[in-house]
């Protein structure tokens, strides 16, 4: 596959940012942060163009707040400014990676979502079950405390087998290790996890990160039945017993590769007659 082409200078500019501007802007008119950011915009946009420029760019700091959706959340705010930026990186990496992913990968990509995701399990149903003629088995997974698992070291690595631009890697660095699950254990072995839910630039940082667990399924272990959406997985087989073997070599990629855990109350190996829970 192609390399990514784009540089640091092709992306920092002025005109990509006021486009990044007015894809941040839609349905955000109303919010007073943004307002007083679009009161002073171009000298806004001026200031972040030379920080970025001069490399003295620094993120701020974040806003907890917590939603339910419906079980509770706590999404983390950045700054008008940063998420700005944000929009800019997502802007100019989405194309790029987007060719990367798997078909059967429905999360925060364009044309796919809860929905396509729902309709591909029903196709896929059919297809194992010979029409409901036969018994389907599925192993369904769910990665415990995802976003805040998410490996920093890990992840840069990844960004940086296809990004060889330095520069651009800093970048995505500084957004990266702008946020860190707070957890002691993780500080006192100098390790920095998670992602903040909220930016949308964790939406296509998750996606490449959890795309080397997708290739390693259908590459790998050469699953042919299998859809990912952000932590839930499921795998359909007329066979249980290689669902049964297969759970393991899953656990040990995860655990190994990613630095995640299964949802040890939410793994599961049944047949479809009995009922599946997926994507609610």
């Amino acid at each position: 596959m192609k390399q990514f082409i784009h540089t640091y200078d092709n992306i920092i500019t002025i005109e990509k940012l006021l486009k990044a501007w007015q894809g941040f802007l839609r349905d955000k008119k109303d919010r007073v942060d943004v307002n007083l950011f679009q009161a002073r915009l171009m000298d806004n946009i001026f200031d972040l163009f030379n920080d970025l420029k001069n490399k003295t760019y620094k993120h701020g700091d974040y806003v907890a707040f917590n939603i339910s959706d419906p079980k509770p959340r706590q999404i983390h705010k950045a700054k008008v400014r940063d998420r700005l930026l944000h929009h800019l990186i997502y802007q100019e990496l989405y194309e790029y990676f987007d060719r990367r992913f798997i078909a059967d990968s429905y999360s925060c990509r364009v044309n796919k979502g809860t929905h396509r995701a729902i309709n591909r399990f029903r196709q896929m149903a059919l297809k194992v079950s010979k029409n409901n003629t036969r018994t389907c088995w599925i192993l369904k997974c769910d990665i415990k405390k995802f976003f805040a698992s998410i490996d920093h070291t890990i992840l840069r690595y990844i960004v940086a087998e296809q990004i060889k631009d330095e520069n651009i890697n800093w970048l995505i660095s500084q957004v990266i290790d702008s946020f860190q699950t707070p957890s002691p254990i993780y500080a006192m072995a100098d390790m920095c996890k998670g992602l903040p839910l909220g930016n949308l630039t964790s939406q296509i940082l998750v996606n490449i990160y959890m795309n080397e667990f997708d290739h390693f399924v259908k590459r790998g272990l050469k699953v042919k039945y299998y859809i990912r959406y952000a932590d839930d997985f499921v795998i359909l087989s007329e066979d249980g017993n290689y669902l049964e073997k297969i759970l393991p070599e899953i656990n040990n990629f995860l655990e190994k590769k990613l630095k995640l855990q299964l949802h040890p109350d939410k793994v599961f190996i049944k047949t479809l007659a009995s009922g599946v829970d997926f994507l609610g």
